[in-house]
């Protein structure tokens, strides 16, 4: 029997599997979780497994068609068929909204959009200069006029970052309605004395790190502050390109459950943000909401929105020279928690709360 209509989430990007360990993923699942929707997925998980085994939304996973790797022009081609394939199948769900995240070559909402379909485009970067950064565009000039047709085309845009609101507007001109809408977390309460009881923590000044250290991330950064503080112990939540090398008073716990990464942010002292000065400009970063939410102080460079989230809970250098001094000023003091949830962000993306911030 059909059970009517009902809220859709669409992701056509390859890279960013539902289930997956990062923050895109855990953005997605967040979101699908306040709309209640099912998710119209790329990849429902990719060779890294399953990071979200309590995730119990339905889930529809059209694939990607597969290419040998060697044929590197044609994974633009790959993805405009992977969105094909994901209208087709988020159109027999009978939905009666679609929230899709942008994708590169994603024109699926938009399609289901001209069959009378409310459309809500979610921004979280300026893709085509993202990718042409940080991997390889086989063919930009086809994907810049790609993406500014279908930008153009959403009656209603979430862009995650004040950069994204500008974006939209001055450089793409997108005359829908734009509004910026900052992340948002899970909003788990953790448990911050058992989870330093349990690594031994008790007694100690932690600086933590919660991410997926990526170069421009800074988490080198830590390492060095280790030194400067001989007291302290280090903590580092998550997984990525960057490895740091060993030391007597770093904790690596690798890449984390969200409810047990809340326990972690919980146990540290000072949450860092060490952001290189050339940190792409456009990104809302779920570790300082994540910091926030559990009342862990906030040292952040003065990068993007770092500001606009640390609020009064931290601080806010212009580089990463300047955190011993912001360190020793949140030494023994903590922030008042700040909690912005999923239901939060969606509530207003929605209309449902009251006005959003809007350009």
């Amino acid at each position: 029997m059909d059970p009517g209509p009902r809220p859709l989430l669409l992701s056509a990007a390859p890279g960013i599997p539902l289930l997956g360990p990062s923050g895109s993923s855990a953005h997605l699942r967040g979101v699908a979780r306040a709309l209640q929707a099912t998710s119209v997925v790329a990849r429902r998980e990719d060779s890294r497994g399953n990071h979200a085994p309590d995730f119990n939304l339905p889930i529809l996973e059209t694939g990607v068609p597969g290419w040998p790797s060697w044929l590197r022009s044609y994974r633009d081609y790959r993805e405009v068929w992977t969105a094909r394939r994901i209208a087709r199948l988020a159109y027999r769900q009978n939905p009666s909204l679609i929230w899709e995240r942008h994708s590169l070559y994603s024109d699926a909402g938009w399609k289901l959009h001209a069959q009378g379909i409310p459309w809500i485009l979610e921004v979280n970067a300026p893709l085509v200069e993202e990718r042409s950064r940080f991997e390889a565009l086989s063919l930009p000039t086809w994907a810049k006029a790609w993406e500014k047709d279908v930008l153009q085309a959403a009656p209603r845009l979430v862009a995650v970052s004040a950069y994204l609101a500008r974006w939209l507007k001055e450089e793409i001109g997108c005359k829908g309605e734009i509004l910026h809408l900052p992340n948002g977390v899970e909003p788990f309460v953790g448990k911050r004395e058992e989870a330093r009881r349990r690594l031994g923590l008790e007694g100690h000044l932690v600086l933590g790190f919660l991410g997926s250290m990526k170069p421009w991330h800074g988490v080198e950064r830590l390492i060095e502050l280790l030194d400067i503080f001989p007291e302290a112990q280090g903590l580092c939540v998550g997984e990525g390109p960057v490895r740091l090398p060993p030391h007597p008073r770093l904790h690596s716990v690798g890449q984390v459950s969200e409810r047990e990464s809340a326990d972690l942010v919980a146990a540290m002292d000072v949450g860092l943000a060490p952001y290189a000065a050339d940190a792409p400009p456009w990104f809302c970063p779920l570790k300082i909401l994540a910091y926030r939410a559990q009342g862990t102080p906030v040292v952040t460079t003065d990068i993007g929105d770092c500001r606009l989230l640390t609020g009064e809970g931290g601080s806010v250098v212009q580089t990463t020279d300047d955190f011993p001094e912001a360190i020793r000023l949140w030494q023994g003091r903590r922030a008042t928690p700040s909690v912005r949830s999923w239901g939060q962000v969606v509530g207003e993306g929605l209309g449902a709360c009251p006005p959003a911030r809007s350009t």
